[in-house]
């Protein structure tokens, strides 16, 4: 790998605290661009405009995420000096939809909820776990490694948030409903002593690999089809299920942690029927149509 992707990457951990997911999956990118073209930093217009061949079998999201690493490579090394002309225009600019998340209906996490619930009657260490890791999931809308990395110091005392380290070590406060925190209480009952994390494992903590597993296991047992159910599916759950309720989607972007209000709005497409009839309840023409 080239110095100048070195000074890049070592630029996005420094300045922009890119999460190490995110290091690695633009330095996976820009390796993969440097062995069809050679030293990026040295390559042209023609050369980027090549890659639209080498790039045509892959579907349109994988192109825009190269695309854009390289975009901000190039971005980079004219902002350092490192060159005086950006080749990034030369880059192909597929179409890109973004996609509608996959979400479980109210009927399919009640399903869930109760063969959790069922299960850790008997206070057996494992099914506690997974219905604390459940209901953190669904009642507070965390990401898969937020919530297996999340340490004991994390966990509330008495003010009903955890305090959460998302993407690119951006810490948040998360409000934690009464069935979680109840849920968390057992859970430290029958945890074994020792470790910093919330859900340890041998070494470190339960990985994201390990959480995804139980999960479908839980969806199995609940008669719910496994390919359906993820983390990331619990978290859209959430924010759908919330945005149903009438939550303000300022408030919502802010326990996702997201950075961006466009990422959010991602959400409003599930709830168009109670959009509609905001409109036709609220607008000021149709208090006038009421009104005649």
């Amino acid at each position: 790998m080239s110095e100048a992707i070195d000074a890049f990457l070592a630029m996005l951990a420094a300045e922009r605290g890119a999460a190490a997911n995110t290091m690695a999956a633009y330095r996976r990118d820009l390796e993969a661009a440097e062995e069809l073209l050679g030293d990026l930093a040295m390559a042209d217009r023609d050369a980027l405009a090549s890659l639209a061949t080498a790039w045509s079998p892959l579907a349109p999201s994988s192109v825009a995420r190269k695309a854009s690493a390289l975009r901000q490579f190039y971005g980079f090394l004219v902002d350092e000096g490192l060159r005086m002309d950006d080749p990034s225009p030369a880059l192909p600019r597929p179409a890109r939809r973004r996609p509608l998340p996959k979400i479980l209906s109210h009927a399919e996490v009640e399903a869930m909820f109760a063969r959790a619930a069922l299960e850790a009657e008997g206070d057996g260490p494992a099914a506690v776990r997974m219905l604390t890791l459940l209901e953190l999931l669904y009642g507070s809308g965390l990401r898969a490694t937020e919530l297996v990395s999340l340490s004991l110091a994390a966990v509330p005392r008495d003010a009903p948030f955890l305090t959460v380290t998302g993407k690119g070590g951006q810490q948040r406060m998360v409000p934690v409903s009464g069935r979680a925190k109840q849920a968390l209480g057992r859970w430290l009952a029958v945890r074994e002593a020792g470790g910093k994390f919330l859900f340890p494992s041998r070494t470190k903590h339960i990985t994201r690999i390990r959480l995804y597993q139980l999960l479908k296991e839980l969806a199995a047992r609940a008669g719910i089809d496994p390919a359906k159910v993820s983390p990331h599916v619990l978290r859209h759950a959430f924010a759908t299920h919330l945005l149903e309720g009438g939550a303000d989607l300022r408030v919502l972007q802010t326990l996702l942690g997201h950075a961006d209000i466009a990422t959010t709005q991602i959400y409003t497409h599930v709830d168009a029927a109670r959009l509609v009839t905001l409109v036709n309840e609220r607008h000021p023409l149709a208090e006038r149509r009421r009104g005649g």
